[in-house]
């Protein structure tokens, strides 16, 4: 794939993410995060630290997602794939602060694993069909 078609897939695949997460946290679960994060969450968004995560994080789902699907031309692919790189970089950062930070809580962990594999499944199944689109 071109570098200019690969690009606006990944830009594409950005506005997915974004759309699909800022829903979620946001609207969907601001309250639960809310009443479980309190007293972690800042008053103000790092906007330049979290957009700079959302562009590496998807930089690892075409990586290790998305284009291997469409490589083996595997929807299922992608969705596995997806979800599972979403499962083990949000296990990761959950159970690392359950292990380092005082009174992080329990439900989180687990509410923030399934919501990592649920949205990278999601945003690779989008990603995918956006590269077959685009090539």
């Amino acid at each position: 794939m071109p570098l200019q078609k690969l690009i606006f897939s990944y830009l594409l695949t950005t506005v997915v993410f974004f759309v699909v997460d800022m829903t979620w946290l946001g609207i969907i679960a601001k309250g639960l995060y809310k009443k479980y994060l309190g007293g972690f969450l800042s008053d103000n968004v790092n906007w330049p630290a979290a957009i700079i995560f959302y562009l590496l994080f998807i930089i690892g789902i075409f990586y290790f997602a998305i284009l291997p699907a469409v490589e083996k031309n595997s929807l299922a692919k992608a969705i596995v794939a997806g979800a599972l790189f979403g499962f083990f970089t949000y296990a990761t950062y959950d159970l690392t602060n359950l292990a380092t930070l005082k009174g992080w809580p329990l439900p989180i962990v687990f509410i923030d694993i399934i919501w990592g594999s649920v949205l990278t499944g999601i945003v690779s199944t989008a990603g995918y069909y956006i590269v077959k689109w685009v090539a």
